[in-house]
Formats: structure tokens, C-alpha cells, sequence
């Protein structure tokens, strides 16, 4: 039984495939306008994590064909239109993809595998970063005359597209994340050059053929090559005609990026991994904590990096909470994502799934108690990619669902007894990117946030990101944000333009 993700097959992508959609009529990249094979013809298959079966066959491409996306990128900068253009692009991909929601959640679904509904979620998301910067990227673009005269001069601060941008997608928000790079971009004027993850890139052909067929774009503006990661990335570090790179991924493939971006100086937005923690104090709202920590925990089957991977809860209320949280799991329905009604669908592959496994048994080992979920022993990846969402108690600082991030449904409790405790166990990490604290004293709950090395801290929610708002780690989980005026500016060049009185 093949458990997901995909597997390089030579032969033609043109033969039949299992999934049916009117956005996905062409199983294609997408260079200089046009739908295109791999020069190989090498293709590789997608499969749907909840029953292993193949969903299509698509173009496995390197750098000859990465090369080419960067000329037709490149070539299209002296043809990127004014920003009020510019601005009506964006605002037609946020109508088709809400126009779109169902049938793209569809595809986001079968081929990643998170429930129906909330992949709608997602599309509905990825609109929001098109909606948004549509909105306000005429006042954030528009060249600043400084008040202030020196030498003469009237100082005026122009903003300028980087250029070329590479956009590198991983697989745990297949339209989200994409979305978050696209559309500051387009609004910047970057013409762009994309690698989906080789996990889920059905959807993002889905998103480029509404681009194809709704936008008049010059060729070239928007580009997409999927296949083979260290060939296609490291074409796009290799070039000198790509300044900028946006990455979410591991921080050892952040790591390596920065390495290779040394020779031309490359410009990196880097979202990295996680470790949150998610800190619950002695007066919190228990009941909305518990929810929050449902909702955030179990998003994508816990394959997010901004969800709650260590849980600390004060030690008064450890019990009490405890309980909540495991009446609220064991009501979770788990299933194929396009079932009614189920809350979690399947890990993406087996790698991820044994993760999860291993983690589980090495708290249980050191002496966690299980309290909802299946025993390890009783799981399987190579029958099935669903894995029984887990609590686990009794957990300490020295097991693996600590010190590493999870990426998966399992909630580890852990008890502290002073703020102090909570903040230095939140910080124990090498990573920075999101955080959460419960408690009704704000001033209590604030001072622990002010010293928590987290981009991201949400005070009684457990709400990730939103497109108004920039997001980013600290410390290794990464450089850069996006979203808001700042995530914008990933893509903006300023020059300083003095003219003499």
C-alpha cells in the first residue's frame, strides 16, 4: 500500500487519472502563458492520503525548465502594468477563488487530506491576502516625499519592485500559503517563478488556471514548475536574475537556502519551523481554553506550524482542564475528509504518520500516561495514514513531544507551578514562531507574552495568522513576515531619490 505523497513514474502525465475537475484540465506546469510537459517526460503521481489511491499524474520538471521560468520572468518585468491593474488582478482572484471555494476545497481535500469543509476554510483565506492587499496597495506603493529638507534637497523614497521572486510552498495549506507569497507579489509587481510542494500540487494548478482564464496577465508574469525540489531550488538560489526567495519549509532547508543565497545576495523570506507553546494559567476561562486548544491543536490534523505542541497548564487547574480537553478529543470524529461531519482526516504520509507513532511512545516509555487515542503498538502506517488523536498527561520536558515538533494530533500536558516556570519552559526552544497564553488578568498574561521569543502570541485564542496582520518567527523558525504592510515590503525595493530645490 502506497502511503501518500508522490513517486517519480516515467511515462506521459496524459493518460487517465482518478480526479475530475474543470480546474484541472490541464495536469501541467505553467511557463511564458502556456501548459507545459517535463522535458523528460517524467511525471510524477499524487495520491490521496485517506485511501492511497492514485489521483493524477504530473510533470516531474528540474532546472532546464526552471531556467526557462526565470527568462519568462524575467522577460516580463519591462510588461508588469500599473499598480491600478495590478489591483484589479488581485481583486478578480479573490472572487474566483471565493467564486471557486467548493471545488478547490475539493481538490485541497483529496489530495492533502484535511476535512472538506475546513479546506473551504482555507480558499476563503487565501482570498482574504488578494482581498487585502488589493485594498491598500495604492497608498503603500505610492512614493513618500519626506517632510523633512536637507542639503538643499527635497527627499522623496520611491518603492520598487524587487523583481523576480522564487516562491517555494510546502504542503500543509496548499492554497493558503501560496496566497500569502502571490498576491504581495503581484501587488509589488514581481513577476514570479512558484515550486508547489510534490505532496499537494493539484491545487495550486487549480489556482493557476484560474489565473490563466480570468486575469490578462503578460506571459511570463506568473510561472509554475513542480518536481524535483534540489534541482528547482537550487536553479532559483543559482540565478542571478531571481533576487528574492519566499521559503516555508523545515529550518534545515531554511538553513541551506541561506547558504546558497551567499553568491548574489538573495533577498529571503524564510518561514521556518515550530515548537508552540500553549500556556494555560490558573485563571483562565477553562471551558474556551479547552475549545481553542481543540480548534487549534486539530487544524490540518496538527500539521501546522503554528499549533500547539507543548500545552502548559498551572497545576491547580491541571486536573480540571485535563479533563476537558480529553471529553472534547474524544468526541472528535476522524475519517476521510469528505465525509460529513469528521473533525480530522489522515496524515500526509507515512513519515509524518510514524513521527507522530514515535513520539507517542517515547513519552509513554518515560512514563506519560495515555489517556484518549490508541495505543502505538496498535498503529500502523503501512494500513492506514489515520492516526487516533492522542492525550497524552504526566508529560515532562525531556520527551521528544517537547524538545521536537510534532506535527500531528497529539496533545501533551504538561504541568507547571509559577509564571516564571511557564515562561522559561515556553521559551526552552530554538524556535520562534507562535505562542499562546490564557488567563483573565491581562496585565499577568501580557508580562509573560512581552517575554516570550515568539512572533506570534495569542492571548486567550488560538487563532493563527490573518492577511492584515504580519506574520513571522524569531530565532530559527525564520526571517521576514508576511501578511500586512510589512509582508508587502518583502517584495519592495526603496530608493532614495534627492532633488535639489
Amino acid at each position: 500500500m502506497h502511503t501518500g505523497g508522490l513517486i517519480v513514474d516515467p511515462g506521459s502525465n496524459k493518460g487517465p487519472h482518478m480526479i475530475e475537475s474543470y480546474l484541472l484540465k490541464h495536469l501541467a506546469g505553467y511557463i511564458d502563458g502556456q501548459w507545459v510537459e517535463a522535458d523528460s517526460g517524467e511525471t510524477a503521481e499524487v495520491f490521496n492520503p485517506a485511501n492511497s489511491k492514485q489521483l493524477a499524474a504530473i510533470p516531474y520538471m528540474k532546472a532546464a525548465e526552471t531556467k526557462r521560468a526565470i527568462a519568462a520572468a524575467k522577460a516580463a518585468l519591462p510588461h508588469v502594468p500599473d499598480v491600478a491593474t495590478r489591483r484589479e488582478w488581485l481583486e478578480d482572484m479573490r472572487d474566483a477563488l471565493l467564486d471557486e471555494k467548493e471545488e478547490i476545497g475539493r481538490i485541497l481535500c483529496l489530495e492533502h487530506g484535511k476535512p472538506w469543509k475546513e479546506a473551504q476554510g482555507e480558499v476563503e483565506y487565501a482570498a482574504s491576502f488578494f482581498d487585502y492587499h488589493a485594498g491598500m496597495m495604492e497608498e503603500a506603493l505610492a512614493p513618500e516625499v519626506l517632510p523633512q529638507k536637507a542639503k538643499d534637497c527635497t527627499w522623496t523614497v520611491h518603492k520598487r519592485s524587487i523583481g523576480v521572486a522564487g516562491l517555494i510552498t510546502p504542503w500543509n495549506f496548499p492554497i493558503g500559503m501560496i496566497a500569502k507569497k502571490i498576491a504581495p507579489a503581484i501587488a509589488a509587481g514581481c513577476p514570479t517563478v512558484t515550486k508547489p510542494a510534490t505532496e499537494t500540487p493539484l491545487t495550486m494548478i487549480a489556482m493557476f488556471q484560474l489565473m490563466h482564464e480570468r486575469l490578462d496577465l503578460p506571459k511570463g508574469m506568473v510561472n509554475l514548475v513542480m518536481g524535483s525540489s534540489k534541482d528547482i531550488g537550487g536553479e532559483l538560489m543559482s540565478s542571478p536574475d531571481v533576487p528574492m526567495i519566499s521559503f516555508t519549509g523545515s529550518t534545515g532547508v531554511g538553513q541551506l537556502l541561506i547558504e546558497q543565497s551567499k553568491d548574489w545576495v538573495k533577498k529571503l523570506g524564510l518561514e521556518l519551523g515550530g515548537n508552540a507553546p500553549f500556556i494555560v494559567l490558573d485563571d483562565a476561562d477553562l471551558d474556551s481554553a479547552a475549545d481553542h486548544l481543540i480548534a487549534n491543536k486539530f487544524r490540518g490534523g496538527g500539521q501546522t506550524c503554528v499549533c500547539a505542541n507543548r500545552i502548559y497548564v498551572q497545576s491547580s487547574v491541571y486536573d480540571e482542564f485535563s479533563k476537558k480537553v480529553i471529553d472534547r478529543v474524544k468526541a472528535l470524529k476522524v475519517g476521510d475528509g469528505m465525509d460529513e461531519d469528521v473533525n480530522v482526516g489522515p496524515l500526509i504520509n507515512a513519515a509524518g504518520f510514524d513521527k507522530v507513532k514515535d513520539h507517542v511512545q517515547d513519552a509513554l516509555s518515560k512514563g506519560a500516561k495515555l489517556e484518549v487515542g490508541k495505543h502505538p503498538d496498535e498503529l500502523d502506517s503501512d494500513k492506514s495514514l489515520f492516526y487516533s488523536p492522542t492525550v497524552i498527561t504526566d508529560v515532562t520536558h525531556d520527551m521528544k513531544c517537547c524538545t521536537d515538533e510534532t506535527f500531528g494530533p497529539l496533545v501533551p500536558l504538561i504541568k507547571f507551578d509559577t509564571d516564571e516556570e511557564a515562561l522559561k519552559l515556553g521559551n526552552q526552544t530554538e524556535f520562534g514562531l507562535a505562542s499562546y497564553v490564557f488567563g483573565k488578568d491581562e496585565a499577568r498574561a501580557h508580562k509573560i507574552i512581552a517575554n516570550l521569543h515568539f512572533g506570534h502570541c495569542g492571548f486567550n485564542t488560538g487563532t493563527g495568522p490573518a492577511a492584515h496582520a504580519p506574520f513571522g518567527g524569531m530565532l530559527q523558525s525564520g526571517v521576514g513576515r508576511e501578511g500586512g504592510h510589512d509582508g508587502l515590503m518583502e517584495y519592495i525595493e526603496l530608493q532614495t531619490v534627492p532633488s535639489a530645490d
